[in-house]
C-alpha cells in the first residue's frame, strides 16, 4: 500500500510514457491502476499482427491502427475517469521540444532503439526532469534511474550496437548460420527483389559454366536479369543453380582459400529434385488465400519443423515463383520485413540452402525469422515485471525518495535465490561529453576529409544530433533547420564539400569546434587533432573520436547463441562484479550474463555495470 504522500504524489503527477510497445502496454495498464491521472503517450508505431501474441491492449481488428491511440482506448475502458492523451508521432519531431518535456513531472521510456533513447536522455536532462529508463530481452531485463545532478545520465556509459559482418565471410566463407541469414537476407533478397540500381556484393555476372533455360550461355549478360521467353519457373531455377552452384563452384577453383576450410558443396536444381519436378516445376496446391505464401501452397505447416534440401528447395522456387506471379508490381521497391510471409519463406529456404553447401546445421522458419528479424523472441511476463518495476521507481521519484532509488535487473536464472537484482545507482561519469560537458578530441586528416565526412560520420551518427550547428569560434560554418533561407543553404551546401582546411575559416591542427543541438539543447566542444594517415581496416572512417561513450563497432570473432544469432555488442557480455543483496549490503558476487538482439518494440538491454569501475551514489 502506498503511503498517504505516495499517494498525493501520484495523483498530482503528470507523467510522460514513450513507447506504448510490449513494455508500453504493461507500463500504462499498471500505471492506470496505481492511481495516475495524468498520463501522455507518445509512439509513432501501428499494430502489427506480430505484436498481438503480447501487447495485450490491441486486438486482430486494430491492426494498422496507432498503438498509442488504441492503448488509450483500451485503458479508458477500465479507468474512464483518468486523464490520457495520445500523441501517433516521433519523440524527435520538433514539437516535442524542451519546453514540451519541462511540464511533466516524470518520464517514463519503453523505447525500442538507441537513437530515440539518447534524445529523450538529453531532452530530460535538459528540462531537469527525472528519466526512468527500462529494457527488455527475452527473459531478461532492466530500469535504471537517471536524475540531474544525483545520477548517471543514459549515455554516461557506452550502449551496445547490433554486430556487423565483414563481407567477405558473408559472400564467400560462412561459418554460422546467421551468415547465410545475411546473404539471403541483404544480398540476394535485395537483389531479386530490391532497387537494381543499389550496390550488391552479389557475383551479376554470369560464368562461363552458367547455362540458361535453354542451355545456351553468354558472359556478358546480367543472371539476374529475367528475360522475355523466360517464365518464373525457369527464372527461379535459373537463380537457384547460379548461386548455389555454379557460384560456389567458381569459389572452388581458388584453392589458398580453403587450405584450412572446409570445401562448400555446389548444388544444382538437378542434384536434389527428381526430373518431372525439374521440368515441370513445384507441385504446388491451389487455394493459397489472398496473401502468397510457399509454405502454404506447398502444404508445410508447422514453422517450427526443419526442413530438409529437398523441402528448403521448393521452397525457394515456389517463393520466387509467387514473387513474380502474385506481387509483380513490388518488385524493384522491396525490402526484406518480418511481418512479410513470403518473405520470411524465402530468406529461410535461401539461408538453408546456403547452409547445406557449406556444412552449416539448418534451421526452422521460426529460428530464421527470429535471425533474420534480430529477434529474441519477447516474453510477456519480462515486460510485465518490467513495466511494475518501472512504477516503483517513477514513484520513489515523485515522492522525493531517492536514498531507495534502484537500478534493478531481472534475470534468466536465479542468483543467490533472486531473480531480481538492485543495484543502487551510480553517479555522473565526469568524462560524460552530454551530462558534464568534457571536451572530445577527433584525430582527422584535415586536407582530405569534408566537412560532410565530419556531420555525417561523427556529428550525426555518433552524437546523435539531429539538427546540427559548428561554428569555429564566432564563425557559422555549418547549420540544419527549417528556418534557413535558399542562400544560407546554398553557402552550407558548398562548405560540405570542402576539406576542413579550405573552410572559410579552415579548421586545422589545434582548432575547436563547437558543436550544437538546438532542439536536444545540447552543446559539445570538440578539439581537433591532424593526422597523417589511419588504418583502413580498424580506423575505416578515416577519423577517430576519443572522449565518447559510444560502442566499439569493430567487427569481431564471436561465438554463435542459441538461436543461431552470434553474440555481439548488441549482446555483450559484462560481469556484475558486486551487487546489493536484500539487506543493502555488497557481496562479491560474479555473475555473466550474456544479451541477445531484441524484438522489434522492446528496447536494447544494456550490459550490466562494472560496479567497481563506478562510483555509488551516496
Amino acid at each position: 500500500m502506498a503511503s498517504t504522500s505516495q499517494s498525493e504524489a501520484i495523483k498530482g503527477a503528470k507523467v510522460l510514457m514513450v513507447g506504448a510497445g510490449g513494455i508500453g502496454c504493461e507500463l500504462l495498464k499498471t500505471l492506470a491502476l496505481s492511481g495516475f491521472q495524468d498520463i501522455h503517450i507518445i509512439d509513432m508505431d501501428t499494430i502489427e499482427v506480430s505484436n498481438l501474441n503480447r501487447q495485450f491492449l490491441f486486438r486482430q481488428s486494430h491492426v494498422g491502427q496507432s498503438k498509442a491511440k488504441v492503448a488509450r482506448e483500451a485503458v479508458l475502458k477500465f479507468r474512464p475517469h483518468i486523464n490520457i492523451t495520445a500523441y501517433h508521432a516521433n519523440v524527435k519531431d520538433p514539437q516535442f521540444n524542451v519546453e514540451f518535456f519541462q511540464q511533466f513531472n516524470v518520464v517514463l521510456n519503453g523505447l525500442d532503439n538507441l537513437d530515440a533513447r539518447r534524445h529523450v536522455n538529453r531532452l530530460c536532462l535538459a528540462a531537469k526532469v527525472p528519466l526512468v529508463e527500462s529494457g527488455t530481452t527475452g527473459f531478461l531485463g532492466q530500469v535504471t534511474v537517471h536524475v540531474k545532478g544525483q545520477t548517471e545520465c543514459y549515455e554516461c556509459q557506452p550502449k551496445p550496437t547490433p554486430k556487423t559482418y565483414p563481407v567477405c565471410t558473408i559472400t564467400n566463407t560462412p561459418s554460422k548460420f546467421v551468415h547465410c541469414i545475411v546473404w539471403a537476407k541483404e544480398l540476394l533478397f535485395a537483389k531479386l527483389f530490391g532497387d537494381k540500381n543499389q550496390d550488391n556484393d552479389l557475383n551479376v555476372r554470369r560464368s562461363s559454366n552458367d547455362s540458361d533455360g535453354n542451355g545456351s550461355s553468354d558472359a556478358s549478360k546480367d543472371v539476374f536479369e529475367l528475360s522475355p521467353h523466360e517464365s518464373p519457373d525457369q527464372y527461379a531455377r535459373k537463380i537457384y543453380d547460379h548461386v548455389f552452384g555454379s557460384n560456389i563452384k567458381a569459389a572452388l577453383s581458388n584453392e589458398e582459400t580453403w587450405k584450412n576450410r572446409k570445401r562448400p558443396r555446389p548444388i544444382f536444381v538437378s542434384d536434389v529434385l527428381p526430373e518431372e519436378e525439374r521440368n515441370g516445376g513445384v507441385h504446388s496446391e491451389d487455394g493459397m488465400g489472398l496473401i502468397p505464401s510457399a509454405m502454404g501452397s506447398l502444404g508445410l505447416k508447422n514453422p517450427q519443423e526443419i526442413w530438409n534440401l529437398s523441402e528448403n528447395t521448393r521452397v525457394f522456387l515456389e517463393a520466387v515463383k509467387l514473387f513474380f506471379e502474385r506481387r509483380e508490381k513490388e518488385i524493384g521497391n522491396l525490402t526484406f520485413d518480418k511481418d512479410d510471409q513470403l518473405a520470411v519463406e524465402f530468406v529461410t529456404a535461401a539461408a538453408n540452402i546456403r547452409a547445406s553447401s557449406f556444412g552449416i546445421p539448418l534451421q526452422s522458419l521460426f529460428e530464421a525469422k527470429g535471425i533474420a528479424g534480430n529477434i529474441v523472441h519477447a516474453v510477456a511476463t519480462t515486460n510485465a515485471i518490467i513495466a511494475g518495476l518501472i512504477v516503483i521507481e517513477a514513484i520513489k521519484v515523485l515522492s522525493g525518495d531517492s536514498k531507495n532509488y534502484r537500478m534493478t535487473y531481472c534475470l534468466e536464472h536465479p542468483n543467490r535465490k533472486m531473480m531480481l537484482m538492485p543495484v543502487e545507482p551510480f553517479e555522473a561519469n565526469p568524462s560524460c561529453y552530454v551530462c558534464s560537458e568534457t571536451p572530445l578530441l577527433l584525430e582527422v586528416n584535415t586536407a582530405t576529409t569534408k566537412l560532410r565526412d565530419v556531420i555525417e560520420k561523427v556529428v550525426k551518427s555518433k552524437l546523435g544530433m539531429n539538427l546540427p550547428l559548428v561554428m569555429q569560434g564566432s564563425t557559422l560554418i555549418y547549420e540544419e533547420g527549417d528556418d534557413l533561407d535558399a542562400d544560407m543553404l546554398a553557402n552550407y551546401a558548398i562548405n560540405l564539400d570542402k576539406a576542413l582546411n579550405e573552410l572559410p575559416t579552415p579548421v586545422t591542427n589545434g582548432t575547436t569546434l563547437s558543436v550544437e543541438d538546438l532542439q536536444q539543447e545540447l552543446t559539445c566542444n570538440i578539439n581537433i587533432k591532424h593526422r597523417d594517415e589511419f588504418d583502413e581496416e580498424k580506423e575505416p572512417d578515416g577519423m577517430v573520436l576519443t572522449g565518447w561513450s559510444g560502442p566499439n563497432t569493430k567487427p569481431e570473432k564471436s561465438n554463435p547463441s542459441s538461436n543461431g544469432e552470434s553474440s555481439s555488442a548488441a549482446g555483450a557480455k559484462r560481469k556484475l562484479e558486486e551487487i546489493s543483496d536484500l539487506n543493502g549490503k555488497n557481496k562479491g558476487i560474479a555473475l555473466e550474463v550474456e544479451v541477445n538482439v531484441v524484438d522489434d518494440d522492446v528496447s536494447v538491454l544494456n550490459e550490466f555495470p562494472t560496479i567497481n569501475k563506478k562510483t555509488r551514489v551516496q
